[in-house]
């Protein structure tokens, strides 16, 4: 089957040119007369927590941004090394070295825990899968690192970040 050959008008794609104008001149107008002028979010001057739903924002309930490490009651890591997280982490970006806990309350606890930020996809399945609430995902979002390194994210690392964001309410 051999399709039919184009005519000098089709050869020089003005109707196709005319029909996506119309298309794009359809939305501009539909959107503007919806009191919506612009999708794009002008980052740094309009951040993403003070856009409003009513107003045309985006939902930010199931918002996910860096990782931090909770603590426990006593203000020890609240991680008991049960590699749930390593584990299902469909990135591989968790790495946890377990030790014998000086505590009395559990076994194990991580000697050493890293997060590869950059690797990370953030789809909250760590969180998901933590028994101990140990690992949480905040409403923290502009991280920024001059090297690879830093955005590797090691224990203390994510016990300050726990410091940071514990007085803002979760998600």
């Amino acid at each position: 089957m051999t399709p039919k050959p184009m005519t000098s008008v089709e050869a020089v794609y003005l109707p196709a040119i005319f029909k996506g104008f119309g298309t794009t001149m359809r939305h501009f107008f539909t959107s503007f007369g919806q009191g919506r002028t612009s999708y794009t979010m002008q980052y740094p001057e309009e951040r993403r927590e003070h856009l409003d739903v009513e107003k045309g924002g985006i939902e930010t309930s199931n918002f996910r941004g860096v990782h931090r490490l909770n603590k426990d009651a006593a203000g020890r890591v609240k991680c008991v090394a049960c590699m749930m997280c390593p584990t299902i982490c469909p990135a591989n970006c968790i790495h946890i070295e377990a030790a014998e806990s000086p505590w009395d309350d559990r076994e194990k606890y991580p000697a050493k825990f890293e997060i590869d930020e950059l690797r990370c996809i953030f789809c909250g399945m760590c969180e998901e899968a933590c028994p101990v609430d140990a690992i949480e995902l905040t409403p923290l979002y502009d991280v920024v690192g001059r090297s690879r390194a830093e955005m590797v994210f090691d224990k203390t690392k994510l016990l300050s970040i726990y410091d940071l964001t514990i007085d803002q309410k979760p998600m």
